[in-house]
């Protein structure tokens, strides 16, 4: 199998700087990967200021996510169009906008709409600023040195998402609307050094489709809209499946309309890549334990440890204790050596990682975790920025945006499976051990199932848990902390399956490398100074 030789790119411009442009890229979509976790901090707050119910405050976090999984293939195919770095700074003052708004929501009747409306506006800040921020990093970056500056982007961004739950506790210790406030002076950052790195924009004057557009963000949008309600309206519910089935076959129409168009949204051609297909099944299957890891961990931590949401942000930063210098190793032995060898590591890697941790789960003491926590994560950090920056590299004509956004959706189409799926699994094995246990205090069998249905959706609510249960004889607590850590251990052992699936997966990659000279072999459409 030859090396790749058909690939294009170019290495930023004459006077840009690398090291500004990085950094102004990480400021841009920190905001992002912080927005995911630190709302749900602040969700208690919010609910009580506003007078929100527990549902309204639900479509407050799933507006955002929503908008993100409809949008993101949009955003990459308009910053390839209109340039990387255009769309970055439009993204960035949208995403910046809309989250001023949100901290400014009147309080009355109003609140939710306003809240919800501008959440999505959010999500599609981050949509168009994602993909193209992700973009620049690479086309200012030659692919022999991608693959560190890319571990970096990741390392960084990633780590971010554990800042969450401790940035908004501290935040809402003075006001839940500072945790959208706090994203202005990051904005503003972000715009200066973008500005200062002279970064080139580099516009591909063609059609965009609105058609594809519109479809893929319906399909997207129905499927995760079904998933996230899945626990709400139920899995044998008529309109979860018909949301779920609905989207999936406006993919599937996508895909066919998609063929036929002179210039698709997204391009099929792409995925006659074999690699790429690699990576795009490698990442499906390893954020199934990456992304679902910070909502699991911390309402563990929680509700089993007792710790307060600032202590969980603590215990979820051992995560990446070993994801951030792992993704760092990830990204030379990518530049070394290509993305088979560390995919391959790190799906084994991450996959004994959390095995082991489901095994010391139940121990409700951190000594005996830490180490495997800090494997799992070790595991998904070497994994992560090879699959990614492979799939990218390996962009036709340089349409970096667009396959950035290929990859983000697929991420968060994942993200959403795999919350769905493990979010029933623990819920109903919550349910039942709490049931057992209520009834060897002496309940009978059908007010303790009430009772367990009742404690455990209090638990596993969206939005997250607050700490042990309350409501519940003192006698009785410790015990339901045992069991939600039993109710964990197969959500950790499913976390490891998954990871086994992206090592086979893994297996199938070519082992072909994107190369300086390869990348040149192809000349770059519709050039732009």
């Amino acid at each position: 199998m030859r090396d790749v030789s058909s690939r294009s790119g170019v290495s930023g411009g004459a006077g840009t700087s690398q090291p500004l442009a990085l950094a102004g890229m990480l400021f841009a979509v920190s905001m992002t990967f912080i927005d995911q976790t630190i709302v749900s901090i602040a969700a208690p707050s919010i609910i009580r200021e506003l007078g929100l119910s527990s549902s309204g405050m639900q479509w407050v976090v799933n507006s955002y996510l929503l908008s993100l999984a409809a949008f993101f293939a949009l955003g990459g195919r308009v910053a390839d169009v209109l340039g990387h770095r255009r769309m970055m700074l439009v993204g960035t003052v949208v995403f910046v906008v809309s989250s001023a708004l949100c901290g400014a929501v009147p309080e009355g009747g109003a609140a939710l709409a306003w809240l919800v409306v501008f959440r999505a506006v959010q999500g599609l800040g981050a949509a168009l600023m994602f993909p193209a921020a992700l973009a620049v990093v690479v086309e200012v970056f030659p692919v022999e040195r991608r693959g560190r500056a890319l571990a970096l982007f990741f390392g960084v961004s990633g780590g971010l998402t554990a800042l969450g739950p401790i940035l908004g506790g501290v935040l809402t210790s003075w006001t839940w609307r500072a945790i959208f406030w706090v994203n202005v002076p990051v904005a503003v950052v972000a715009v200066v050094l973008t500005l200062l790195a002279r970064i080139r924009n580099t516009p591909r004057p063609e059609p965009i489709d609105w058609q594809g557009a519109a479809l893929v963000a319906v399909g997207m949008g129905l499927s995760v809209l079904g998933l996230q309600q899945a626990q709400t309206w139920g899995w044998d519910s008529a309109l979860t499946w018909l949301c779920i089935i609905g989207g999936l076959a406006v993919l599937a129409l996508l895909v066919v309309v998609e063929l036929r168009t002179d210039h698709p949204l997204i391009s099929m051609q792409i995925f006659r890549d074999r690699a790429f297909s690699v990576d795009n099944a490698v990442l499906f299957f390893s954020m199934m334990a990456f992304v679902p890891v910070f909502f699991f961990a911390s309402v563990y931590a929680q509700v089993s440890l007792g710790y307060s949401p600032n202590e969980a942000g603590l215990y979820l930063l051992l995560f990446f204790a070993g994801f951030g210098p792992a993704s760092q190793i990830g990204g030379r032995m990518l530049d070394r050596r290509g993305a088979r060898p560390p995919m391959l590591l790190g799906t084994l890697v991450g996959a004994v990682g959390f095995a082991l941790w489901a095994v010391k789960i139940t121990d409700l003491s951190l000594g005996a975790q830490w180490p495997y926590i800090v494997l799992a994560g070790a595991g998904i950090g070497l994994l992560l920025t090879p699959a990614s920056t492979d799939a990218v590299n390996r962009a036709i004509g340089r349409s970096y945006g667009e396959v950035t956004g290929i990859t983000q959706t697929v991420r968060n189409y994942s993200a959403s499976v795999s919350l769905a799926v493990l979010g029933t699994v623990l819920l109903h094995t919550l349910t039942d051990r709490v049931q057992q246990t209520l009834e060897a205090q002496g309940l009978a069998a059908g007010p303790a199932h009430s009772a367990a249905d009742r404690i455990a959706q209090s638990i596993t609510g969206h939005g997250g848990g607050s700490g042990a249960p309350t409501g519940v004889d003192s006698s009785v607590v410790r015990q339901i902390q045992v069991d939600f850590a039993e109710a964990n251990r197969p959500v950790l052992i499913g976390m490891a399956a998954a990871l086994v699936v992206a090592y086979l997966c893994a297996r199938l990659h070519p082992g072909t490398r994107v190369t300086a000279a390869s990348e040149a072999a192809e000349p770059v459409p519709h050039p732009a100074p």
